[in-house]
């Protein structure tokens, strides 16, 4: 039986989460002390309405379709499982439902995006509490922490999805990549269809590449550019063979630096991964 783009997406979240070793993060041998691995299968499970609404290409605005995810998704005790992953991956989704799975192709669907794509993001902070960087000056009214109080604001700015993140793509990786043509994820699928072995084999030596490649921006809005930097140079290390990714795992762990936006693009790259052939 073949598997429904949904259900792509939906297992991309479940193999992100299930690769081991992935410094920092959970994995299906690591905990956090408030957020397990079992959270994160429920997660990805409930988001699976949502999924299903974004991979029709007649369904809802993306917006509402993302909204509806998270939901799905906050249904579990832990609270933010997959926030940035299904942020990053909602627009993949659509794209895949139009057979149109190119770079291109999700930057068109992200550059489309309207007011009421804008909404259903920002309702969807409701949902469960997301760790963000603070707001410019200018942008007070339009903190995503506002939720719905924010929608006069986007409304009578007439800003778009893709305006609001493209605001916050200085410092946010996942809006990076919806300004910046989907790159890092798109090249982590190439790499994941490219390498050799089982595909969490692969997905963990391409987390550690991407980790190693530039700061992730969920240790740097949590513990500031500095820390961001060490981490990714320790990640280096790790890829290099001078230091042993299980113990930079361990280390990281109990150290309370959680490289996010980086399990997030591995989610997107999966995705695209699992589109183009990649087998499990």
């Amino acid at each position: 039986m073949t598997r429904t783009i949904a259900q792509q997406a939906e297992l991309a979240l479940l193999l992100e989460v299930a690769t081991t070793p992935k410094p920092g993060n959970v994995d299906r041998h690591r905990d956090h002390d408030d957020l397990r691995f079992e959270h994160f299968l429920a997660g990805a499970v409930g988001a699976s309405d949502g999924l299903r609404d974004l991979a029709d290409p007649d369904g809802p605005p993306i917006g509402m379709a993302f909204e509806r995810a998270v939901e799905g998704m906050s249904g579990q005790s832990g609270g933010n499982t997959q926030f940035g992953g299904l942020l990053l991956v909602a627009p993949l989704v659509r794209a895949a439902g139009l057979d149109r799975l190119t770079p291109d192709g999700a930057t068109m669907i992200a550059e489309r995006t309207g007011i009421e794509d804008a909404a259903g993001f920002y309702r969807a902070f409701e949902h469960v509490d997301v760790a963000v960087a603070d707001p410019p000056d200018d942008m007070d009214a339009l903190d995503v922490r506002r939720g719905s109080d924010a929608l006069p604001e986007i409304r009578d700015r007439n800003l778009s999805l893709f305006d609001v993140l493209a605001r916050s793509a200085d410092h946010d990786g996942i809006a990076r990549e919806w300004t910046n043509g989907f790159a890092r994820t798109f090249d982590a699928a190439d790499r994941l269809v490219t390498h050799d072995g089982p595909l969490l084999d692969r997905a963990a030596d391409v987390f550690l590449e991407l980790l190693a490649a530039e700061p992730d921006t969920f240790v740097a809005i949590n513990h500031g550019p500095e820390t961001a930097r060490d981490v990714r140079e320790r990640a280096e290390a790790a890829r290099d063979g001078r230091l042993d990714p299980e113990t930079l795992a361990e280390d990281l762990v109990a150290e309370g630096f959680n490289p996010g936006t980086t399990a997030d693009l591995l989610a997107g790259g999966l995705f695209v991964a699992l589109l183009r052939g990649a087998e499990v």
